[in-house]
């Protein structure tokens, strides 16, 4: 199946033809027009919410035994494993996946989906206990309704096929818009669900206008009963506040800031500074919300550890995708491209100094690629050490203990991830129990299937597990008499 191709939008089981033209989609290695996506008026988008409405009032979808969405969904997960050839070639072109990036972009998702039909079983209604009760309390949680599902271009598939996963597993129906810097994600997703599962039509559908009116509608329909989106935390606002219009659920997943700190006991080792150097600069060029992208030293560690991994920084291979030797990709646009050149600019003229990267690499001349950028000298109140760069650039910040690594990690408007990293694992759990975010790795070790989502400007609301499951419902409490 070859997943680079014309597609029209995906409603109500069929593809329709564009109403608003099509547009262009960048391969961001080469510049070149990787292909064409379709447009959309607001009416356009209207019917693909139309269709969603329809279907979920019918309960074609809602209306189905747990165990038959839960058999549609573990077949969207063997279909995506399936095609996974075919969807890391379209990864590696439309958004610049590299090879050792591939289990996140493409063997992740699979899993996801198959997960979500593990979820599209969980009992739905349990006995609580409740003050005041006469008889028995019944908490069930219901579906939604219709969900607009709004992604970005960094994981687009992985979080098309997450977000869709878990709001089918709740018995919603959903509309996806896909970013216009990788619309083909979700076009894709819609060719493999339409080809390949017994998802009932107008269930999924999927529409790529380009356009801010047609996208808002997405927000501000009355037939949209949630907004999951996620993307930067101003694009973010914006979303709140056109769902506000119809006091609409939502799941935000936004920006952050989030600080990776050793502890003055840390055995850094080599296998340490690589996956901190992954974690933390190149994975993905530096464009995910989760990367630790500043990293906090105490005085004892900073000078050794800023050295090695500059020198890694250095030997990391940048370059188009398809050549499997490349480590690190290109930025998604040369718009994108130029904002993260600014920022490093302006974190110069404030005082930080460049010890790895800090420009375009000079074996390149196509493409949007910077070189992975390591500052020094950077104060936690400058620009660079608050602003979200998404970009391969790592800001080192010195601090003298315990309470100034909290304090610096703490001063952000961001609150999305973060690392503890020391050989006193107590010390370093009572350091991430102190740090105002979401998720917090010691010593490497990721949360799993946990609820993932951020404090402050980082998002509203978490996404994984059973928790990110009833984020996609609404819980209703039935009084029943003894």
């Amino acid at each position: 199946m070859t997943l680079i191709d014309e597609y029209g939008h995906y409603i109500n089981g069929r593809w329709v033809e564009p109403d608003a033209g099509r547009y262009d989609d960048i391969d961001p290695a080469t510049e070149e027009v990787l292909g064409t996506a379709p447009d959309a008026s607001t009416w356009q988008v209207g019917s693909a919410i139309a269709a969603a409405r329809r279907a979920f009032d019918s309960g074609v979808w809602s209306g189905l035994a747990p165990e038959q969405r839960a058999k549609c969904l573990t077949q969207l997960g063997t279909a995506l494993l399936e095609q996974a050839d075919d969807i890391y070639a379209l990864a590696q072109r439309e958004w610049g996946c590299s090879a050792n990036e591939r289990m996140f972009h493409v063997e992740g998702p699979a899993v996801m989906a198959t997960h979500s039909g593990e979820l599209a079983v969980e009992p739905v209604e349990q006995e609580i206990d409740a003050w005041g009760a006469s008889g028995t309390t019944l908490l069930r949680y219901e579906p939604l309704g219709v969900v607009s599902i709004l992604t970005p271009w960094n994981f687009p598939h992985t979080l098309n096929v997450m977000k869709v996963g878990h709001a089918l597993a709740a018995g919603n129906t959903v509309v996806l818009k896909p970013s216009p810097l990788a619309p083909l994600a979700g076009l894709a997703l819609a060719r493999i669900i339409d080809e390949c599962t017994d998802i009932p039509p107008g269930v999924v559908n999927v529409v790529t206008p380009s356009g801010v009116e047609a996208s808002r509608l997405l927000t501000t329909d009355p037939r949209v009963d949630m907004v999951s989106f996620t993307g930067s935390s101003a694009v973010g606002r914006d979303v709140m506040a056109g769902a506000a219009t119809g006091m609409k659920r939502l799941l935000l997943e936004c920006g952050g800031k989030s600080a990776s700190i050793f502890l003055d006991d840390a055995d850094v080792t080599d296998e340490l500074l690589e996956r901190v150097l992954f974690e933390s600069l190149t994975m993905h060029a530096g464009q995910a919300c989760i990367l630790n992208s500043r990293l906090l030293l105490p005085d004892s560690l900073h000078d050794d550890v800023v050295d090695r991994l500059a020198e890694m920084a250095r030997k990391v291979v940048v370059g188009n995708t398809i050549d499997p030797s490349v480590q690190m990709g290109p930025l998604i646009s040369r718009a994108h491209l130029e904002r993260v050149e600014g920022l490093v600019e302006l974190a110069v003229r404030d005082g930080a100094t460049v010890v790895a990267g800090g420009a375009r690499p000079q074996h390149l001349d196509r493409g949007y690629f910077y070189e992975p950028t390591v500052l020094t000298d950077v104060t936690p109140d400058s620009h660079i050490a608050q602003e979200e760069v998404f970009g391969p650039v790592l800001t080192v910040l010195r601090y003298r203990d315990d309470d100034e690594a909290v304090a610096i990690a703490n001063d952000s408007a961001y609150g999305l991830g973060g690392a503890v990293w020391a050989s006193d694992v107590d010390r370093a759990v009572a350091v991430a129990r102190r740090i105002r975010t979401g998720q917090v790795s010691i010593n490497g070790t990721i949360a799993g299937d946990a609820p993932f989502g951020g404090f402050k400007q980082s998002g509203i609301g978490r996404e994984g597990g059973l928790i990110g499951l009833h984020a996609y419902m609404e819980p209703k409490a039935i009084g029943v008499p003894a």
